[in-house]
C-alpha cells in the first residue's frame, strides 16, 4: 500500500516537473517574441534584459496535476474544494498574465486576487462546517500571501526555492496526519516549482513574472489553509516554514508605511535586495535564505509538529528571531552598500 502511494506521488510529481520545465522553456521564446523582457535599472537586481512569464509553467502543471492528486489518492478532498482551488489559481494566474503583458493598476489586481481567495476559502469552510467568521481572515491571509510572494520575487531562484521548501514541508505535515492526498499535492507543487527553477537558477534564463509569483503565493496559502483544516495545530509549523519570506516582506512593508511610501510601488528595500546591493551575488543571497530554512525553519517546524503544546510559542520565537536577524542583517548590508557606492540611498 505504502509503495503504491509513493509510486503515485512520484509519478504525479514527475508530470508536474516536466510540464513546468517544458512550459518555462517555451515561455522564453514567447517572451522574446512579445518583448516581455525585464530591463536592468535602478529597481532591478539583474544585469541583462531577461524574459518574464515563465511561472506559467507552474500554473499549467498544478492545474493538470492537483485535481488528479487531491481526488485520486487516499484522503480524497471534496470536488467543491478542488474545483474552487483550480478556479482561484486560474483567476490569479490570468490577472498576473495580463499584468505581465500590459501593466495594470494595483486595485484591479488586488480585487481579482481577493475574489479568488474568497472563492477557495468559502468552499473550504463550507466543506469543513467551520463558521463563516473565519472567512475575512482567510481572504486577507490569502491576499497577503499572493502579494508578499510577488514582492519577494526579485532575484534569481529565490521564490522558486521557497516554493519547493514550503510546499514540500506542508506535504510532510499532511503526511504526518495520514493525509496522502494533501501530502501528494504539496510534493507536486514542490516539483512544479523545481521544474521552473531549472531555468531560473543563477544566472536566470527567465523570470517567474506576476503570473507565477502570485500563483505560488496562492498555492502556498491554499496548502497551509488545507492543512489547518485537517488539524488546526498544524498551522503553526506551516507558518514557521514560511518565516523567512513573511518576515522580510512584512517588515519591509511596515517600514515603508512608517516612512510614508506607497506599499505597492516597485523598490529595492527588501533584505534580499540589500544583500545583492551590498555586493553579494544572487546565488549567495539565495543561499542565505536557504540556510535560514534548513537550519532554523525546518528544525523548528519539526519540533512544533512533535510537541503541539509548544507549537505557538515556537512559532512566536522563530518570528522574533527572524525579525531581529532582519534588522541586524539589513543594517550591515546598508552600511556595506553605502561604502561600496556612496550614491546608494539608505
Amino acid at each position: 500500500m505504502i509503495g503504491s502511494l509513493v509510486t503515485a506521488v512520484l509519478g504525479w510529481s514527475l508530470v508536474a516537473l516536466v510540464i513546468a520545465a517544458t512550459a518555462a522553456r517555451g515561455a522564453i521564446a514567447y517572451a522574446h517574441r512579445r518583448g516581455m523582457l525585464d530591463q536592468p535599472g535602478q529597481r532591478r537586481s539583474h544585469a541583462l534584459p531577461t524574459p518574464r512569464g515563465g511561472g506559467i509553467g507552474i500554473v499549467l502543471a498544478c492545474t493538470v496535476v492537483l485535481p488528479g492528486v487531491l481526488w485520486g489518492l487516499p484522503g480524497r478532498w471534496p470536488a467543491s474544494v478542488i474545483a474552487s482551488l483550480v478556479l482561484a489559481l486560474l483567476l490569479v494566474a490570468a490577472i498576473g498574465w495580463w499584468d505581465d503583458h500590459r501593466p495594470l493598476r494595483q486595485w484591479p489586481r488586488l480585487g481579482v486576487q481577493l475574489m479568488a481567495t474568497a472563492l477557495f476559502s468559502l468552499a473550504l469552510l463550507v466543506d469543513a462546517g467551520i463558521t463563516w467568521q473565519w472567512l475575512p481572515l482567510l481572504v486577507l491571509a490569502g491576499g497577503w500571501s499572493i502579494n508578499l510572494h510577488n514582492f519577494m520575487d526579485g532575484i534569481d531562484a529565490l521564490l522558486a526555492q521557497q516554493g519547493v521548501f514550503v510546499s514540500a514541508g506542508i506535504g510532510c505535515l499532511a503526511a504526518s496526519v495520514d493525509q496522502p492526498a494533501l501530502a501528494g499535492a504539496g510534493i507536486a507543487v514542490a516539483a512544479a516549482c523545481a521544474g521552473f527553477w531549472l531555468y531560473n537558477r543563477p544566472p536566470a534564463r527567465i523570470f517567474m513574472g506576476d503570473v507565477g509569483s502570485g500563483s505560488v503565493g496562492l498555492l502556498l496559502f491554499a496548502l497551509a489553509a488545507m492543512v489547518w483544516r485537517l488539524e488546526p495545530a498544524l498551522l503553526w509549523p506551516a507558518l514557521i516554514l514560511g518565516s523567512g519570506f513573511v518576515t522580510d516582506a512584512s517588515l519591509t512593508l511596515l517600514n515603508r508605511f512608517l516612512r510614508g511610501r506607497r506599499w505597492y510601488a516597485p523598490h529595492r528595500e527588501h533584505l534580499y535586495q540589500w544583500l545583492v546591493r551590498s555586493g553579494r551575488t544572487h546565488a549567495r543571497a539565495v543561499a542565505w535564505y536557504l540556510g535560514w530554512n534548513l537550519l532554523v525553519a525546518a528544525p523548528a517546524a519539526f519540533m512544533a509538529r512533535q510537541h503541539p503544546a509548544m507549537a505557538l510559542p515556537a512559532c512566536a520565537a522563530v518570528y522574533t528571531v527572524a525579525g531581529a536577524t532582519w534588522i541586524v542583517t539589513k543594517r550591515r548590508c546598508m552600511r556595506r552598500a553605502l561604502k561600496k557606492d556612496r550614491h546608494v540611498a539608505p
